[in-house]
């Protein structure tokens, strides 16, 4: 049987994703589905940048408002509601679009899951107490050693990742570095169309200044004072989102709003370096160069008249 077709809308924070994701829904009689990690919690609506009630009912999205702010949300749990959808869109006669810049989200859905073995908890507290004794780089030097390619992605500082690679190897003898390769070698879930935005960084830089602003505007340290004041403790997850981590910390006292504010730009910008980097392993992908003043109206007729929607 084919492989169902989904159209992937890839791009940095802040390059138009959702925008375009909307121009060409309402085009090709399309739904959405979110490849977003932080979108998925409930009232976190401000800083990450959810599509308004209004868009919401004209176009249905999926995966997003599916979780609480203080559960655990992984890339599984991400990728059964994400097939789901899929299912849903194609019973309805729906174009899929998969919308969203988590680039490890993208990979999952378009490929699978990356099988590594499963957390070993005594071991795990070995290595975390270790940390807290040594120092992440102490453990580093130790990756290094039997891992010298994971060493050389992961930062020293790194320690959630750094862990993680030290996990995989006690427990299967490989480098993860290896296992992650075998992965990117596997076979695609769906039939896959990338359609990728590119942006100049100085137009990409300033938009996500504005963005920034415009979530202060609209209430965004209101929305994280609310979140912290419900009964349970938001998720390690969805309180170490940029923006949402910063707020905290001057609602706790430890910056002022001026000063979170520029360090949620500063953040933004390397969320979106990051992206840009995971972006060059789609290299099926058809990229986009978007003008600074390019509307998305404009930006949609032009994807149109390159990329076939069926």
């Amino acid at each position: 049987m084919a492989l169902r077709r989904v159209y992937f809308i890839l791009g940095c924070t802040a390059a138009g994703k959702g925008a375009l994701g909307c121009q060409l829904a309402r085009r090709v009689g399309g739904r959405i589905v979110s490849v977003d990690s932080m979108k998925v919690y409930r009232r976190m609506d401000i800083g990450t940048g959810k599509p308004s009630a209004e868009i919401r009912r004209e176009i249905p999205h999926y995966c997003i408002d599916i979780v609480e702010p203080w559960e655990g949300f992984s890339v599984a749990t991400y990728l059964a509601h994400a097939d789901r959808a899929i299912g849903d869109c194609r019973t309805a006669g729906a174009i899929r679009l998969a919308v969203g810049g988590a680039s490890l989200y993208i990979k999952a859905l378009s490929e699978g899951l990356f099988d590594a073995p499963a957390a070993d908890p005594e071991f795990r507290r070995m290595l975390q107490a270790r940390v807290r004794q040594e120092g992440p780089a102490a453990l580093h030097a130790e990756l290094a050693g039997v891992d010298g390619d994971a060493a050389a992605r992961i930062h020293p500082n790194d320690a959630k990742r750094i862990l993680r690679a030290l996990e995989v190897y006690h427990a299967t003898g490989k480098p993860i570095s290896e296992l992650q390769r075998q992965w990117d070698a596997g076979s695609r879930r769906y039939d896959c169309v990338f359609i990728g935005l590119r942006r100049s960084k100085e137009d990409l830089h300033g938009r996500i200044n504005r963005r920034v602003k415009r979530m202060i505007a609209d209430g965004l340290k209101d929305e994280v004072a609310s979140l912290l004041a419900e009964p349970k403790s938001l998720a390690a997850q969805a309180a170490q989102a940029v923006g949402y981590a910063e707020m905290i910390d001057h609602l706790q006292g430890k910056c002022t709003l001026e000063e979170a504010t520029e360090r949620i730009k500063i953040n933004t910008r390397r969320l979106a370096k990051k992206q840009r980097s995971w972006h060059r392993r789609f290299r099926d992908a058809r990229w986009f160069d978007v003008a600074a003043d390019e509307p998305a109206e404009k930006l949609a007729e032009r994807v149109l008249a390159e990329v076939t929607f069926e």
